[in-house]
């Protein structure tokens, strides 16, 4: 058993019969571990239950691998009794009611936005083998297609593409271009507002010599929505009636919601998930094709971020976009340093950084989290844990910054709640 699970889970889940589980018991043949993200009083994630159940007593029967998957519970439920009620509905167990902490963790560590989520994951190593196990359910049912990893972007793209003239073009056309992965539909507002921007931002593009395509990979309901979407786009499509190739892709990157405009290289390995963000920050694309940057200024568009996971926020007294560029350069080398350090092990950083100044998104964000009017102001602010950290301190050096971040990821600061 991976010491890396027993670091990930802790050495005892619980299982339906309120009995505890050794983690240790899981087996020495466990290579993957399904991570079910989800509450008991929210009906997709009921109806969902019901799919992996029959998913997961179907493999445990018939597959060769039954002993190489075991799938683990992570819930939101605020109530034990709602909690208890569903657990007893699971075959697999589930962490302990009680270990917020842990939960909490796992949430961010995954970046889960929505649920029901189910992240299968690497035992040995906890690393993301597939991000949307709901489609593995759904398009896989017997689980042939055992351990579901990630696949060659040329690969699961591979086929026919659309024009919006009816004509056909094949996806080899795609190589030694940056490609923009664009999923998203017609009848989801943020995505016809966001389309809009796109269509310019790719003109211009274009029109700059960089070899860049763009890929729609429809989330509409009909083919005709489809089809009066599609006709506002310069760029490709997957054929609508192309279901399975639309499943995949979204499997591949591990899409949880649209608007999303996934960026890759000429290579397809990703540049950014945040391709949204760039668009709506960068409508000259002088920057395309936006590889992340390790300090964000704080605005309305960038802002969603907050909500993927924990984030250091610097607050200055700063009115004017220019005055924010010392702060930048206080907090760059500590945030590029964190990158690199994940990058190598190829994993995403368990922190973002921001800069923010006097403005409405600052003062917003401030009401909100309940934090002091002083600045300047490091803060780190966990919202999907509703929890801050806060460092008021007269000055603020990188050697204050540095222990600050330190200090949060060895868990070594108490949490004050917003």
């Amino acid at each position: 058993m991976s010491e890396f699970l027993l670091g990930l889970l802790g050495e005892r889940l619980v299982n339906s019969e309120k009995a505890e589980v050794d983690v240790q018991s899981l087996g020495a043949k466990l290579s993957l571990v399904g991570l079910f993200f989800g509450c008991s009083l929210n009906a997709p994630c009921k109806q969902f239950n019901g799919s992996l159940c029959e998913f997961y007593n179907r493999f445990k029967k018939s597959s060769e691998h039954k002993d190489k998957l075991e799938i683990v519970f992570v819930s939101s439920d605020q109530d034990q009794k709602h909690w208890q009620d569903f657990v007893q509905e699971m075959p697999w167990p589930a962490l302990p009611f009680k270990d917020r902490h842990k939960k909490m963790k796992l949430w961010n560590k995954y970046k889960v936005t929505s649920i029901p989520s189910l992240v299968f994951v690497d035992a040995a190593t906890g690393k993301v083998v597939c991000r949307n196990g709901l489609l593995v359910v759904r398009d896989d049912p017997k689980g042939l297609e055992f351990p579901w990893g990630p696949k060659p972007f040329a690969e699961v793209v591979a086929g026919p593409l659309l024009r919006n003239n009816r004509q056909t073009t094949d996806s080899s056309s795609l190589e030694g271009h940056y490609v923009g992965v664009y999923f998203s539909a017609h009848w989801c507002p943020p995505c016809r507002s966001l389309t809009r921007v796109l269509v310019e931002s790719y003109r211009t593009i274009k029109e700059s010599g960089q070899k860049f395509e763009i890929v729609f990979v429809s989330a509409d309901r009909s083919e005709e929505s489809f089809q009066q979407y599609f006709s506002e786009m310069p760029w490709l499509a997957v054929p609508y009636s192309d279901e399975a190739r639309r499943s995949r892709l979204n499997r591949l990157f591990g899409i949880q919601g649209i608007p999303t405009l996934i960026v890759l290289d000429s290579e397809g390995h990703m540049i950014t998930r945040q391709g949204r963000v760039e668009v709506l920050n960068d409508p000259e694309c002088r920057l395309f094709p936006w590889h992340p940057r390790p300090v964000l200024e704080l605005n309305e568009s960038n802002a969603v971020q907050l909500h993927e996971g924990p984030c250091l926020v610097l607050f200055v007294d700063a009115e004017e976009e220019g005055e924010l560029e010392p702060a930048r350069e206080l907090i760059q080398p500590i945030a590029e340093k964190l990158m690199a350090k994940y990058k190598a092990k190829d994993e995403e950083t368990p922190l973002l950084f921001f800069v923010a100044g006097e403005d409405d998104m600052s003062d917003s964000l401030r009401d909100y989290t309940n934090l002091p009017e002083a600045a300047p102001l490091l803060t780190i602010l966990d919202m999907s844990a509703r929890a801050k950290y806060v460092r008021d301190v007269e000055e603020i050096t990188p050697a204050v910054v540095e222990q600050f971040v330190s200090d949060f990821l060895a868990e070594k600061l108490k949490p004050e709640p917003i």
